[in-house]
C-alpha cells in the first residue's frame, strides 16, 4: 500500500533481509518478597482466632488461640498470605508457663520462613501420659496436638496446605461403610422398640419394653403382664 508523505525526509535507512529484527524490550523483573526475620512487624495484621473447648478434666475452660498473619506482595499477582506470630489465651493460669514459651517458638518459627508447616506433625505427635480424650467424635492424643490441629486448619485455609483429598476407591469404601452402620442403627433401633409404641417401658417379666399405660394400669403388651392383676 503506497503512502503519500507530506514533509520533507530529513535521515532515511536500508533495511536487509538478514538483519533480525529487533527484541521487544525486556520487562522489568519483578521482585518478590518471601517470609524472612529480618521483616519488620507492620501496624496492622490480619488476624484469626479459634475457639478450643476441651472437656473439663483436661482444661476447665476452653483457649483461644489467635494467629496473625502478614500479607506480602499486596496487591500484586504473588500477593500470599503467611502466618506472623500466636497467642493463646484462657482463664484458666495452669497450663500458662508452658503456653507462653509454645506460643514464643512458634511464632519465632513462623517469622524465620520457609516451610513452618512441620510444626503441625510435631505437635499432634505428642501424647498425654495421662492419655488422651475424646472431643466433637475425634480422639485427640493430648492438649498440645489439639492445638496443632488448630495450626494445620489455619495453614490450610490461608494456602499453606493443601485439604487433604480421598480417592474414589477410599470414598467408595467409606460410602459403603457409612450404608451398613446406618442399616445396623436402624435394625438396633426396630428390635429395641419392636411393634410397641416409642413411649413403652420395660417389662420385667418377658424384658421386652412393651409395657403401657392401659385402663390406667401398666400393661405389658407382649406377654400380657398387668400390674392390676
Amino acid at each position: 500500500m503506497a503512502k503519500k508523505i507530506d514533509s520533507k525526509i530529513v535521515a532515511f535507512s536500508v533495511k536487509s533481509k538478514e538483519q533480525p529484527p529487533q527484541a521487544a524490550p525486556a520487562q522489568p523483573e519483578v521482585k518478590v518478597e518471601q517470609m524472612h526475620e529480618d521483616i519488620q512487624r507492620p501496624e496492622k495484621l490480619l488476624g484469626t482466632t479459634y475457639k478450643l473447648k476441651t472437656p473439663e478434666h483436661i482444661s476447665e475452660h476452653s483457649l483461644f488461640i489467635t494467629i496473625n498473619d502478614v500479607v506480602l506482595n499486596e496487591g500484586t499477582e504473588y500477593e500470599t498470605r503467611r502466618p506472623f506470630e500466636v497467642f493463646i489465651n484462657s482463664k484458666s493460669l495452669e497450663h500458662y508457663q508452658w503456653i507462653v514459651a509454645l506460643t514464643r517458638i512458634m511464632s519465632a518459627v513462623f517469622r524465620k520462613g520457609g516451610d513452618c508447616t512441620f510444626l503441625v506433625e510435631e505437635l499432634r505427635s505428642v501424647f498425654d501420659p495421662r492419655g488422651g480424650y475424646w472431643n466433637k467424635g475425634k480422639y485427640v492424643p493430648s492438649l498440645i496436638a489439639e492445638i496443632g490441629n488448630v495450626i494445620e486448619q489455619h495453614l490450610t485455609e490461608i494456602g499453606m496446605l493443601g485439604k487433604p483429598e480421598v480417592d474414589e476407591h477410599q470414598q467408595a469404601f467409606l460410602d459403603a461403610k457409612k450404608a451398613e452402620l446406618a442399616a445396623q442403627q436402624e435394625e438396633a433401633k426396630e428390635e429395641e422398640t419392636g411393634n410397641f409404641p416409642p413411649s413403652a417401658t420395660l417389662c420385667y417379666k418377658c424384658h421386652n419394653k412393651s409395657v403401657i399405660i392401659k385402663d390406667g394400669c401398666q400393661t405389658c403388651l407382649n406377654c400380657g403382664d398387668s400390674k392390676c392383676g
